[in-house]
This record gives structure tokens, sequence and C-alpha cells, in this order.
């Protein structure tokens, strides 16, 4: 794993200052503490941090094509370039390497822009072609590895792993973009394209961007989808039996290292599946990092502990205090845009001991959004029955209705919330899931703005997001529809940033087999009850993996990786709480919500009559951004 900046002259041959690129670079020195590189000539720079994993003594970046005329910045993992290199050499192309980033070269002399096609890992890179004047950005198809990039006044596009990387630059403009914290506080992280800054953004997962210097800046261009494509029905053991052999490639591949190898194994279903495979792939042991929490319900490494004397794995755990909260600070520079997402602190704290014994960790992210695994999925499933048995005309005036008159009940289990249940038969399919997710309903929202920033808004709302994505779905299917909702938004904005940036501010790279394109392409056809059966989320995994996992590991319920805000905020976080939302200098001198919805919520929670840990949360994450990055408002 790596960390990538460039800066490319639209308009002219100027030659990028040098001195600037390379402290754009060193703002992600973590990414690749084992060596750095930079070039720079009449139009263009590219700069490269390296964390050496495959070819550790040729591997060198920013690198050039045999004939010079190809320069790359490049970081990820292709795990089929030796195949690639196979086909390039029958080609004609000689490699000087043994490494992946070489293959990049020759497969844009090779294929052009079709060249990510054939790609099988997770990437993002930046790649000059001096012939052309042209510099191709692309991102790997679940956008595992980050890019940014935004376009200067002067005409120069800067691009980078992260966005700290492109705020190192002067004239980078720091105009807040309303609309993405409108995404924001609905969601609790800012949904690709878009940044925190109006005029920053991020390359869209399964994405290219083809830009040639005095020409037009094009739209990025989508060159994948998962595609949800039936696959041939047959029976269910032999179902299970292709399942099982599908995941064991996508992780054998994943085991190729010249460095030290190991495992997140969480306890969960899916990071135990991966370990399972791992050890049956491996002769030496398996090595297993696991975190817990000092709050039994935060728990899981007793299930961990079980996988870890199955598979007799180099077993590594801690358990850290359920007041680790001192990281809050730290994960607002980590992120440097507004994250909400509290199971943040322990993931951060899983790579820091696995950075400890390994240099590559294998993870199980993707798996409940593949096989249909998260609670929300079964409620929206047992509501989309009633929409679908009642006209949306009915449905929305009897509803609503009911929805505004009845309690709000945040203590009681989901059964019993009916106010939640009334909302979601109000709206149709998209809008239903949208409103479950939302950490802060479109109600609370519309509190929560000040007058003035709601004019600011101009009558957008996080709405559009699933709108967009809905009508670019392949599938129709109502629990298709709602995972890949899923896949475009809280998986690559939440989860995998979430595990990028906490893995990388540890030089640690994660692989995630569950992610493999061709493992998604046959898991995404299969029919909705393979993986969502009655009550039973990931139904046919886990039938696939009973010779291999203990019962009490598949048929727990699932658990989460959280913290107790709730707790935190009626007890160490209080004062802080308080200051940070209520007091002058905090978000009350932003302009943008209302003081006193903000101070009835932080009231409320303390005084023990309502939960609102995660919308206080959300607002705290928010104001630590802001404090360490005073963002221009407005204009």
């Amino acid at each position: 794993m790596c960390g990538i900046a460039g800066i490319f002259d639209l308009q002219q041959q100027r030659e990028p200052d040098r001195e600037l690129l390379a402290a754009m670079n060193q703002t992600q020195f973590h990414r690749g503490p084992d060596e750095g590189g930079l070039h720079t000539e009449p139009g263009v720079g590219l700069a490269h941090r390296r964390l050496s994993i495959i070819d550790l003594a040729s591997g060198q970046q920013p690198m050039f094509s045999a004939d010079g005329n190809l320069c790359v910045s490049y970081n990820g993992e292709i795990y089929n370039f030796k195949e690639l290199m196979q086909e390039l050499r029958s080609l004609g192309y000689e490699f000087r390497t043994h490494c992946d980033t070489e293959v990049i070269l020759y497969a844009w002399q090779a294929w052009g822009e079709a060249c990510v096609q054939r790609f099988r890992g997770m990437f993002a890179c930046g790649l000059y072609d001096r012939a052309a004047r042209s510099l191709f950005l692309a991102r790997d198809r679940f956008g595992i590895k980050p890019l940014f990039y935004s376009i200067l006044a002067d005409g120069q596009l800067i691009f980078g792993s992260e966005l700290k990387v492109l705020k190192a630059h002067p004239q980078l403009p720091r105009q807040l973009d309303p609309r993405a914290v409108e995404d924001y506080f609905a969601l609790g992280y800012v949904p690709e394209p878009k940044t925190i800054y109006r005029d920053v953004y991020k390359l869209c997962p399964g994405h290219t961007l083809l830009v040639r210097q005095g020409e037009p800046v094009p739209q990025q261009r989508q060159y994948w989808d998962i595609p949800f494509s039936p696959v041939a029905v047959a029976d269910e053991r032999d179902l299970q039996a292709e399942l099982q052999a599908r995941l064991r490639e996508a992780v054998q591949v994943r085991l190729v290292s010249e460095v030290p190898l190991g495992a997140f194994l969480s306890g969960g279903v899916d990071s135990s599946a991966v370990v399972a495979m791992m050890a049956d792939l491996q002769s030496e042991p398996v090595n297993t990092c696991a975190i817990g929490v000092d709050v039994k319900q935060f728990n899981e490494t007793e299930y961990a502990g079980m996988v870890a004397e199955r598979y007799r794995t180099n077993h590594f755990q801690e358990t850290v205090s359920s007041e680790d909260f001192g990281l809050l600070d730290e994960l607002a520079t980590l992120y440097d845009e507004p994250y909400a997402d509290s199971s943040a602190i322990p993931t951060y704290r899983v790579c820091q001991l696995a950075r400890r014994r390994v240099t590559v960790a294998l993870s199980g992210d993707g798996g409940d959004e593949h096989f249909a695994g998260y609670r929300r999925y079964r409620w929206h499933m047992h509501e989309e029955r009633l929409r679908q048995a009642l006209p949306l005309g009915l449905r929305r005036p009897l509803f609503g209705a009911l929805g505004r008159l009845y309690p709000k009940a945040d203590w009681a289990p989901r059964i019993f919330r009916a106010k939640t249940t009334f909302q979601a038969l109000a709206r149709n399919s998209v809008q239903a899931y949208l409103h479950s997710v939302s950490i802060c309903s479109d109600e609370q929202r519309g509190a929560l703005f000040s007058d003035s920033f709601k004019r600011e808004l101009q009558g957008y709302s996080v709405h559009s997001v699933f709108d967009e994505h809905a009508a670019n779905s392949p599938t129709d299917n109502p629990l298709s529809l709602i995972q890949y909702l899923d896949m475009k938004t809280y998986l690559v904005g939440d989860i995998l940033t979430k595990v990028d940036r906490a893995s990388m501010a540890h030089a640690l790279e994660v692989r995630v087999p569950i992610l493999d394109h061709p493992f998604t392409e046959w898991v995404s056809g299969l029919p909705s009850n393979c993986k969502l059966r009655g009550q039973e989320g990931k139904y046919l995994l886990k039938k696939s993996l009973e010779p291999h996992l203990p019962h009490d590991v598949l048929y727990r319920d699932k658990m989460g990786f959280g913290v107790p805000l709730a707790k935190w905020f009626r007890g160490p976080l209080r004062e802080r709480l308080r200051r940070d939302l209520l007091e002058s200098g905090g978000l009350a001198a932003t302009g943008m919500f209302n003081q006193a919805y903000l101070t009835r919520l932080v009231d409320e929670h303390q005084s023990g009559v309502r939960d609102h840990s995660a919308p206080l949360w959300t607002l705290l994450m928010f104001q630590a951004t802001v404090r360490d990055d005073q963002f221009v408002v407005g204009g």
C-alpha cells in the first residue's frame, strides 16, 4: 500500500513547484514510510510514498515505461499481475521488474482506457502519457483505495490518496459544500463524488478520468458496475460448494506477499470465513488479531477465540477501555472531513495491534452487503411486503399521520418502535431505506439547520443521492436494490473509508477478498432467498461454512463493532459536549445550526430523557473537523 500525489497542468507546460509537491507528498508519509519518490517535468509532477509489499528491491515509483513515454504513481495491489505480464510479453513487452506497477504501464500502452477492466484487485493510480499530454486517473471497482482531485483556479489539476494531500496546496479552494453537510448529517459520511469542499471531488469507485492538456475536463467515466445478473440456479449443495470454492480462490490470490501476513478476526461470520480459508491454504499457522472492549455488549473476543482455537492460529488479542474516547481529535485529523462512524475507534486499535505483528492483513469487509447480513435488511423486507400491498397514495397520508402522532421510543427494541415503521411505510421503497439508515431524519435535519444554512442548500436533499443510484441500479428486486444502494454509499463512504484511513495510519495494508470482483459478480446474481431466508441473513454463506466454523459463530445475533456513546456523553464527555456544541466558539460560531435545537439535544440526552447519542457524536465529529480546518461557509 502506498500514497500517491500529483499536479497536472491543464493549460500550459508549466513545471510544478517541486518543493510544493514534496510537501503534499509528505502529508501522507504514514501511508508509505519505506521510501518516497518524486518526478517533475514541464506540465506534470508525480509523487509517491511506498509501503513495500512485493518486489521490495525494484518497485520504486514514480515508474517509467522502457521508452520513457509513460510515468505512473500507483497505490494498490493487482492480484492477477503475473497473468497480465505473460499476456503482455506475448504482445512484445519486456519487463524490468517483478511488480504489478510495471504491468499498469504496458497495459495502458496495449489497451488504453480499457486496461482497468483487466485488473483484478484494489488500486488508485495517476498515469502521465507524454506523447498524448494526458493524465489518466483510475480507481478500483469498489473504491477500496481512495483518490481525491481538484481543479485549481490557475488551470492545474491536483490529486492525492487523501484529502490532506490536496489541503497542503495553498491554492486549494476551501469553500464548504452545503450539500455535503446535508449528506453528512443524514449518513455520517460524505458520499462520492462529493467532499466537504465544493470544488474538491472523489473519483467514484469503478470510474476513470482522462484529462488532456488544452481540452475541457470531461465527466468521470464508469467502467464497471455490480451486475446482479441471475446465475444458473443449481442444487443448494452445489451452490454451497461453489461458494466455498470461489471464496477460497478469492482468498488464495490475496496471500502473495514478501512481508508478514495475517488477518483480522472479529468473531463474526465474515472474518471467521476468511481465516478458515487461509488456514486451509497455508502450511504455517495464520496470524490473527482481535480487539475486545471491556463492556460485554460490545465484546466479540469470545467468538474470535473459538475460531482461533479451532484453527490453531497465532492469535493476538487486546482489550481496550470503553473510555477510549481520547482518539476523537486524532480521528478528525486522520479522516480530513467529517466522519461519524464511532467504530472507527476500535478499528484504529485493531489496525494498531495488527501492525505490531504483520504488514498485510485480510479482512471480512463486504460480507454484510453481499449476503444481506444487516438486520435492517430483514426489517426493510417486512415493510416492503406492506408497501406492495397498499398503494403509496393511501400509505402516505395514513402512515404519515400515524408517524407524526406516535411517540418516539429510542429505548425500545425495533419491533416496538412503531413510529419508525409508520414513517417508513409512508415512503416509497428507496426513501424508506434512506430513512432507516439516516442518523438524523429529514425532520431532525430540518430542526437542526439554521434558516440561513437552509437557504444555502437551495432545496437540495440527501434524497437525491439515493434516487440517483436507484435510477442507475441494474436490478429492481427489492432486496438486491437496497444491497446495491449500500454498496454505492455505505460500503465505500463509511466501511472502506474507515478501514483505509485506520490501516494506513499504521502503514498496514488491508486486503478484502469478499470484494473480489469475480466473486461479487457471481454472488450478486444469486437468488435473494440464498441471501436472506426468513429471518436468517447470509443464509447460503452460513450453510456453506457449517463444516468450517462453530455453530455459535455462525448463528448468533450480530453484535457490531461499537463503543458506549450514550454513556460517554453523560459521563466523561459531558463537559466537552456542552463546550463544543453550545458555547461561543463552538458550532454556534458557524451560523449553520439552530442553537435552541442543539441545546435541546444535549439537555435531553444528558438528563436521560432521550438517547441522542448518534446525532450528538455526528455533531461532535463535525465540530472537531471545523476546529482543525476553518471552513469558508457561504459565498
